[in-house]
């Protein structure tokens, strides 16, 4: 056992230990000292947003707890980076994909604290659009947008307005109109000019893409050569004393009319004097008008009574070369219907009348020996006729 002197020499080796260690501690209070982090809130909206929008981050909730916030450290998730000394800003987010933005907030204290956001981009559709940048009159131009796609995958809505001249919905504004739902389509042409529309593409979540289109529509070209031909009509009928008979021909459909010669001839009567028959003409657009009776039958020569309406010169002959139309039919219209070169360009009506067939019966209730005639009636029109050749070019 310990005697009391040697308990009292432990108890101040004790002391004097003690009070070193204090006087040690004494001088690095920093080693106790704790850093008190702040505490980050954040609010983003939209969260849901589409390529190319923009998004604003709200972090004016948070709080240093010690102190106050020195920094608002920003990354958003695309590359790109930011710092503010507030806690507000917006970030636009031009490329689609989901994003985790992260804030990371500093108070003076040296203490740190962050908090993340994800924000969802929405692809816009990546709209390929192929046409024919010229065409001709009359041909089709086929629009093909088939390779276009959505970046998710998702797919695609297609709403053409296929002209932009055209309120084919008749509410108003001629360019939103619907004409086609398909990847392609297909645009007849009958005139030249230009032909504008659009190609509108949705992804049914909100993102769109939309592109215009116009087609320059060309005329054709045409090499004119003109020809000279004749058309033949001929009627045979009977017609009773007192009758008459009608009939109709459009020469001018195939060309231009030159001259014309109608002959009506009466068969040959048994019995003298001749039959008198009329022969009339009338050329409806012109007002143009010509008759004649028959006459000039020999029956001892065996000669035969006729009629004969005709005319010279009715138009000029058209003049070769080179034309631009829109079509064939076009070009031969403007040519056939030149101001200048339309007579006879209408209906013709012929008529051949019978006035009087002889002889009569020699006493009244008698049978008449000669009641009417046979007769043959032949038209010769001699026309300008313009023959179309298309040519290439570019």
């Amino acid at each position: 056992m310990w005697s009391s002197r040697e308990a009292r020499r432990v108890g101040f080796v004790l002391l004097a230990a003690l009070v070193m260690a204090t006087t040690s501690l004494s001088g690095c209070t920093g080693v106790l000292d704790t850093t008190v982090s702040p505490r980050a809130s954040l609010n983003a909206y939209p969260l849901l947003i589409q390529e190319g929008e923009t998004v604003t981050f709200d972090a004016r909730q948070s709080e240093a707890v010690e102190g106050v916030i020195t920094s608002y450290a920003w990354s958003f998730g695309d590359g790109r980076q930011s710092e503010t000394v507030s806690g507000f800003t917006s970030h636009t987010y031009a490329t689609y994909g989901i994003f985790t933005a992260q804030l990371t907030i500093t108070n003076d204290q040296g203490g740190v604290d962050d908090i993340t956001a994800t924000v969802i981009v929405n692809g816009a559709p990546q709209l390929n659009l192929t046409f024919p940048e010229l065409i001709r009159s009359g041909d089709s131009a086929l629009l093909d947008a088939s390779d276009s796609y959505d970046p998710e995958g998702k797919s695609l809505a297609f709403a053409w307005d296929l002209d932009w001249s055209e309120d084919s919905d008749k509410d108003g504004d001629p360019r939103n109109d619907v004409d086609a739902t398909t990847d392609k389509v297909l645009i007849p042409t009958n005139r030249s000019g230009t032909i504008t529309g659009s190609l509108f593409l949705d992804d049914g979540e909100g993102a769109t893409a939309q592109q215009v289109f116009t087609l320059d529509v060309l005329t054709r070209r045409y090499e004119v050569t003109w020809k000279t031909m004749e058309l033949e009509y001929t009627w045979d009928e009977y017609l009773a004393q007192g009758d008459e008979w009608q009939g109709n021909i459009t020469p001018g459909l195939e060309g231009r009319v030159l001259s014309f010669e109608g002959t009506l001839t009466l068969s040959q009567d048994v019995l003298a004097p001749q039959d008198n028959f009329t022969l009339n003409v009338l050329i409806i657009n012109d007002g143009f008008k010509r008759s004649d009776q028959t006459s000039g039958e020999n029956l001892t020569s065996n000669e035969s009574a006729t009629a004969t309406v005709s005319a010279e010169d009715l138009n000029m002959f058209g003049e070769d070369g080179m034309f631009d139309s829109d079509s064939e039919e076009d070009l031969l219209q403007l040519l056939l219907m030149d101001a200048n070169a339309r007579a006879g360009q209408g209906d013709w009506t012929w008529t051949v009348v019978a006035q009087q067939a002889d002889p009569d019966p020699p006493f009244e209730g008698l049978p008449d020996p000669d009641p009417g005639n046979d007769w043959t009636l032949t038209v010769v029109v001699k026309l300008h006729v313009p023959e179309l050749v298309e040519i290439a070019y570019e």
